[in-house]
């Protein structure tokens, strides 16, 4: 072992609070060009920029506003993409809170790469931000451990997967608002009621696809698995599902889309085809995004409160920051049917 990681390992063993003096000495640098790495800047070679973040990195080391230990200053708000309206539902609940607080937000996408997560993770650690809020996104063990190193809490918004015990979580009704969406076509008459799920590998779309299986299962109606096919939240999928729907023997007499981009996608594959929604087709959508009551027909959906889940994650945050615990580990905000115009009975 290098002499600089030995006396990182030694610090680190001692729990002491290490000084960027101290970080320098063990690198063999200047404690300016510590505090440029420490800052961002890019006027740092590689190789040295690498020796200082190790030692940054192993000491646990954050940069802490002038004002330390009475709340956030910056939380980073971390989407795994941002081409959605869905994320900016959530953005604009996390900015009402975050501003009336005071507090800084950065805005990053890392797009399911692990280069884009250690990319961000190197910029948060210059930055030292005092929380992140991740959306719908999943970090490697390593940089979640990172995060616990540098003492940033993190909250997770509709998490990807099962997170940490140790994690709080926000999220929404996905199981009970897949049932009402699937049992509303029931109560109107529908039988072959078809499912675009959402991917399968975040735990929204199962619990939405569970919520459509126990609503059919609950009203004797057997589930038929070439009614349900795969999307991945975005109008093309959606557009690309009912399209597969409409070439069965037997086509759906209606749809449910497990978002509301997917729904829209859906209504638009059945008007190229000549079809009229929903006098023969009924579609029922998953969000309840604001442009959703103006398409046309205006959408049958489930309204998911996704700004009240971005507020309550920056409250959440901002309590964790103050070395507070939140109210509750797991919260689950409720959903609700909202019924207008594209759901009828079959004809």
């Amino acid at each position: 072992m290098a002499a600089h990681e030995a006396d990182a390992e030694e610090a680190a063993k001692a729990g002491g609070k290490v000084t960027i003096t101290e970080i320098a000495r063990q690198a063999g640098v200047s404690v300016p060009t510590v505090s440029r790495v420490v800052n961002g800047r890019s006027d740092v070679s590689p190789s040295t920029r690498a020796r200082v973040e190790d030692l940054l990195r192993r000491h646990g080391y954050r940069k802490r506003p002038a004002a330390a230990g009475t709340r956030a200053a910056l939380l980073d708000l971390v989407f795994n993409d941002l081409d959605s309206p869905w994320a900016v539902e959530i953005i604009r609940g996390v900015e009402e809170v975050a501003h009336a607080a005071g507090v800084g937000t950065v805005v990053s996408a890392i797009h399911g790469r692990t280069g884009d997560a250690r990319e961000w993770m190197r910029n948060l650690r210059a930055r030292a931000s005092d929380g992140v809020i991740l959306v719908t996104s999943a970090l490697e063990p390593v940089l979640h451990e990172e995060l616990r190193i540098l003492g940033v809490p993190l909250v997770v918004v509709d998490p990807a997967g099962s997170p940490a015990l140790d994690v709080p979580t926000i999220g929404a009704a996905n199981w009970s608002g897949g049932m009402a969406a699937t049992e509303h076509l029931l109560a109107l008459g529908h039988r072959r009621i078809a499912l675009i799920a959402g991917p399968p590998r975040l735990l929204c779309s199962r619990a939405r696809y569970d919520g459509y299986r126990a609503a059919l299962e609950g009203a004797g109606v057997t589930v038929d698995d070439t009614l349900v096919v795969p999307g991945d939240f975005h109008p093309e999928s959606g557009f690309k599902g009912c399209n597969a729907l409409l070439d069965l023997p037997q086509p759906p007499t209606a749809v449910f889309a497990a978002s509301d981009q997917m729904a829209l996608g859906a209504i638009e594959a059945l008007r190229r085809r000549g079809l009229r929604v929903p006098e023969d087709m009924s579609v029922v959508g998953f969000d309840d995004l604001p442009e959703v009551r103006w398409s046309a027909p205006p959408l049958t959906t489930v309204r998911q409160p996704l700004a009240d889940m971005g507020k309550l994650a920056v409250r959440t945050a901002l309590k964790l920051a103050r070395d507070e615990q939140p109210d509750s580990p797991r919260v689950e905000l409720g959903t609700e049917l909202v019924v207008r115009a594209s759901t009828a009975p079959p004809t």
